[in-house]
């Protein structure tokens, strides 16, 4: 008997262990993995350490979060309390994602997910991270995708491979949303299934896992979690796991208070729980506004905000506060966490500590509060000096694409790098 099963938040029904199921009877609600067992954090190495992974036997390894207690940020914000979950290249600390990101767990635990349900191969969108984690990933497993991302957010982006071994098609006239559209309909053609988005089970337990890191280091919950977000589905994920450590009994009594951040002035969802409005604002969502962040990686206009069981639920569950920072708070927090704790981070691990900083300000955190900051990706530069990285050299391709130009682009892409 498998160590977990699927069920509807909303209905309660238990699905089978497929891959990316859908509720038959709740259309706008997300699916949560239920583990049978308590948790435990000695069943293997790296992320496959964790029992509240929706895997049973991973094929590769794959390195987690590492989570320590800040000692010069810390002193810098006058806190005592601050643990920092560090997700990126740092061998100094013990942190090997050569992808530089946290989107490493949710590719690894997605491609593992859908080898053991029979996938043969996956479609996915990206507006750069994740691009990047399922590239790397797809080949440290062995197992094809064929990537969608928006042409904006090329100059961001860089591959550990080349592109060659993984087809990747650029959306030319589109942002990441049309990017999605883009990869649902290639999915269509091609017999692959969609990597299937906040509504992937594996994706949000994997993303959770940092939290997972985390209460193994500290020994409990934390009072207060901090995360940059683009569709929110790493907040949901570290929410969903915080429940469960409520049902285990042994971790705390509360859940951690969730404070998300977003990219000024592209910060729909901001708007939105600002207003305690479950809905989304369309004049917070207009593409011209993503031209002006310097986050695009958080720049859906499709984040899981109203779904039942995404961020506004989350927020209204665990309480906490949402930020909306500048492209300056970014970049000085970049510059102020790097003389501190001595290695680069990426933007969007800047909007997070710049939001920590607001929470601070506003006294939504207190300094001697316990606090786990999620920086989400780090250690490009390092890892630019002791790797060699390749620039992404897409198929590019309209929003308007035929399905027989799909076709033909995928017998493409596929054949160069077979």
């Amino acid at each position: 008997m498998s160590h977990f099963s699927i069920i509807c938040r909303k209905c309660g029904k238990e699905l089978p262990n497929t891959y990316c199921a859908f509720c038959e009877h709740c259309a706008n609600s997300l699916l949560i993995t239920s583990y049978r067992d308590p948790f435990r954090d000695d069943c293997g190495k790296g992320i496959w350490k964790f029992n509240w992974l929706p895997v049973h036997t991973p094929a590769f390894d794959q390195p987690g979060t590492v989570v320590y207690r800040s000692q010069w940020l810390a002193r810098h914000l006058d806190m005592t309390d601050l643990y920092i979950a560090f997700n990126g290249y740092w061998p100094e600390r013990g942190a090997f994602l050569e992808a530089c990101t946290f989107k490493e767990f949710e590719a690894a635990i997605v491609l593992q997910n859908a080898v053991e349900n029979g996938v043969e191969g996956l479609i996915v969108a990206s507006a750069g991270n994740t691009a990047r984690a399922f590239a790397h990933l797809s080949i440290v497993a062995g197992f094809p995708v064929i990537i969608v991302v928006p042409r904006m957010c090329l100059m961001e982006m860089w591959y550990l491979e080349s592109s060659s071994m993984v087809p990747t098609l650029a959306v030319g006239d589109g942002d990441y949303s049309d990017s999605i559209d883009v990869a649902r309909r290639i999915a269509a053609v091609s017999g692959f299934p969609f990597e299937g988005g906040v509504k992937n089970i594996a994706k949000r337990d994997g993303l959770g896992s940092t939290i997972l890191e985390a209460v193994s280091v500290m020994g409990r919950l934390p009072d207060h979690y901090v995360q940059a977000v683009g569709s929110g589905t790493g907040g949901i994920g570290v929410w969903e796991m915080s429940e469960r450590f409520l049902r285990d009994g042994r971790f705390g009594t509360a859940l951690p208070k969730l404070h998300l951040a977003q990219n000024l002035p592209f910060a729909p969802m901001v708007k939105a729980w600002e207003k305690r409005s479950r809905e989304l604002f369309e004049e917070d969502l207009r593409p011209e506004l993503i031209g002006q962040i310097s986050t695009r990686v958080l720049s859906t206009r499709y984040p899981a905000y109203s779904v039942q069981g995404g961020v506004f639920d989350a927020m209204q569950a665990a309480g906490g506060s949402m930020y909306g920072v500048t492209n300056r708070e970014v970049f000085e927090s970049m510059e102020l966490f790097s003389n501190l704790e001595g290695v680069d981070i990426v933007p969007a691990a800047g909007v997070a500590v710049a939001a920590l900083k607001q929470a601070l300000e506003k006294k939504t955190i207190q300094k001697g509060d316990s606090v786990l900051l999620n920086i989400t990706g780090g250690g490009e530069v390092m890892l630019g000096r002791e790797k060699k990285t390749y620039n992404v050299e897409p198929a590019f391709v309209s929003k308007k694409i035929t399905d027989k130009e799909i076709e033909d682009l995928i017998c493409t892409a596929l054949k160069k790098s077979s």
